[in-house]
């Protein structure tokens, strides 16, 4: 009977990071890791991820062109400010080339303040974590690892996403 309920306990631990309710969340077996993740901030600055060590990351690739994009935007900058996620760090980070004027309006027409917009740097992004379309967002763990990644929109005020990501915070 013990071992029943220690297996029981381990194979639900085991699983509990599956979100099957949501179905573009891919989880990895084996985190990855990148080196020189290096992008921009409004003034041109270089921005190296390792900088953010210590927090849970969610790096949103985005265009201002990209309804899917427009449409994920308000729950993505609700879920910064969320009370259970306070070590969530989001970086959303355009990799259109777009001029920082034009982002701007997008964020003002959409009224996102809890974070700002990043940029690619000429090395592209989209190159380095072999993106497939946008938006997608690549989640990192503390330690740097990228742990998952959601390809397509969600709705990031979904409960189940904000429980599922708590386990990770």
């Amino acid at each position: 009977m013990r071992f029943l309920i220690l297996f029981i306990f381990l194979t639900t631990n085991v699983f509990a990071n599956d979100v099957p309710e949501i179905k573009n969340i891919v989880i990895h077996k084996d985190p990855k890791v990148y080196d020189n993740v290096i992008f921009l901030d409004k003034n041109d600055k270089k921005i190296n991820i390792k900088e953010f060590n210590g927090n849970l990351l969610l790096l949103n690739f985005w265009a201002t062109w990209c309804a899917p994009c427009k449409e994920e935007m308000p729950s993505l900058d609700n879920l910064q400010v969320n009370q259970n996620l306070s070590n969530l760090k989001i970086l959303a980070i355009n990799i259109s080339k777009e001029s920082k004027k034009k982002v701007d309006s997008f964020f003002e027409g959409l009224n996102i303040k809890n974070f700002d917009p990043y940029f690619d740097a000429p090395i592209t992004l989209a190159k380095t974590f072999s993106l497939r379309g946008i938006p997608t967002s690549i989640l990192i763990d503390k330690n740097g690892k990228e742990f998952a990644r959601i390809m397509g929109s969600i709705d990031f005020n979904d409960q189940i996403f904000i429980n599922w990501l708590k386990t990770y915070n």
